[in-house]
């Protein structure tokens, strides 16, 4: 299966009479039709649009979703399938890419476990969504919704904006563009491919724990599956996406799915010093039955597959962390070697346990950093959204809220800081 993302870069973003990509790299919006393909009067009392580029004294609170606006111009499907188009499998062909920018949605759903985007100022430090061109869809929900039905319409909306974004840039005539290719072979071949090196797999946990915790594989709430394979290149085309309201810091928004870096990674390593066989879907659940079938099934997969090692990822905290150290554990003793990838809730110093639960066969972690961390975002000139929920979100507490506008938070309310794929702006240097 091979695909080609054909990405034109994005360098800054503003409303037009027309949605088009301009000679000098300006994404131009007609903000009319933007509004339009985001519409849902049966669920939304109000929608407002706003722009966002970086280094401006923006503040986006509270944040549900990022979305990378993407279309496919050839081959099977359309991108976010099950979700605004149809379920047929996505992953070849290709598809347009507007490298940059990102459809950011806004609305008080929960209350709590949406997060904060600051474009500039010490906060712009700790997401990667400070970064790009945004265009926010800010949502008020008509009196009475149920939450669940609430997400569900903002989630949609999002991914029809984003679709029409990129549709109608495409249909303009988008200026030239990069292309990348992905291509994996037939697993009969990539068994025998690269004797002389070693087959990983990727085993990538979804959060399923519901409550509005939710992942969707091609329309599907992840609950709902047993471990699968899933061809990398079918993640580029929005075959996952959230459909989360969690802690801002480690929730793989639809933009981060859309942009594994560990499959990016396992890629670029291909056939140079790993022989990269697939990825494996797995959930995060709330039992210990479910916990138990389902890392059983998933190292199963993998050894079904013969591969010798296997990087495992996982995005939350707390419960899904059992599923983590299970993973590892069942895969070690099936004989694959595991490399996994998490975030710390260490306190604010720093020297409380780290996660929810351990065994010694987890020997290769790599952390996405402390979401405990205390951070003071300062007083923005613009405020996108509802500034009165930065008290009670998730990293937040009475008198987070500063007179002055600045913010007191944990980094756990920062958008992306602490991102369990490694889609963050933290790092560690050895001195």
């Amino acid at each position: 299966m091979k695909l080609e993302l054909q990405k034109a870069k994005v360098k800054d973003i503003a409303w037009g009479a027309k949605t088009a990509l301009l000679a000098d790299g300006t994404l131009q919006i007609c903000r009319e039709e933007f509004l339009a393909a985001a519409a849902d009067g049966a669920h939304f009392k109000t929608l407002g649009a706003e722009l966002a580029r970086p280094g401006e004294s923006v503040r986006i609170c509270p944040v549900k979703d990022v979305i990378e606006p993407r279309y496919k111009t050839e081959g099977p499907g359309q991108v976010f399938p099950g979700m605004v188009s149809g379920v047929e499998t996505v992953g070849s062909g290709k598809t347009f890419v507007l490298d940059g920018a990102a459809v950011v949605t806004c609305g008080r759903i929960v209350g709590f476990q949406e997060g904060i985007v600051d474009m500039g100022g010490e906060g712009a430090k700790y997401t990667p969504f400070s970064k790009t061109m945004n265009a926010v869809l800010v949502f008020e929900p008509v009196e009475g919704l149920e939450a669940h039905e609430y997400e569900k319409a903002c989630r949609m909306a999002g991914f029809r904006a984003a679709l029409y974004v990129a549709k109608a840039v495409w249909e303009a005539g988008a200026p030239a563009v990069e292309t990348q290719s992905f291509e994996l072979p037939p697993f009969a071949e990539a068994m025998k491919a690269y004797p002389e090196l070693p087959k990983v797999a990727y085993i990538y946990m979804l959060q399923t724990q519901g409550l509005l915790h939710d992942t969707y594989v091609y329309g599907v709430d992840a609950k709902r599956i047993i471990p699968s394979l899933i061809h990398p290149n079918e993640t580029m085309d929005g075959a996952i996406v959230s459909g989360n309201c969690v802690s801002a810091c480690d929730k793989n928004s639809s933009y981060v799915h859309q942009n594994n870096p560990v499959i990016r990674s396992l890629y670029a390593r291909h056939g140079k010093d790993i022989n990269f066989v697939g990825v494996i879907i797995t959930n995060e659940n709330v039992t210990l039955a479910d916990k138990q079938r389902s890392s059983s099934y998933a190292v199963k997969l993998a050894s079904m597959l013969g591969v010798d090692g296997v990087v495992i990822s996982e995005e939350g905290f707390g419960n899904p962390d059992a599923d983590l150290i299970m993973n590892c554990r069942k895969a070690e003793q099936a004989g694959i070697k595991t490399a996994l990838i998490t975030d710390e809730y260490a306190g604010r110093d720093g020297a409380s346990q780290s996660l929810a639960d351990a065994a010694k066969e987890a020997d290769a972690v790599v952390t996405a950093g402390n979401a405990n961390m205390i951070v003071v975002l300062p007083p923005m000139e613009k405020l996108i959204g509802f500034p009165d929920y930065t008290d009670v979100i998730a990293g937040g507490f009475d008198g987070s809220l500063k007179a002055d506008g600045s913010i007191e938070v944990e980094l756990q309310a920062v958008t992306g800081a602490t991102c369990e794929l490694g889609f963050c702006t933290l790092s560690a240097k050895t001195w």
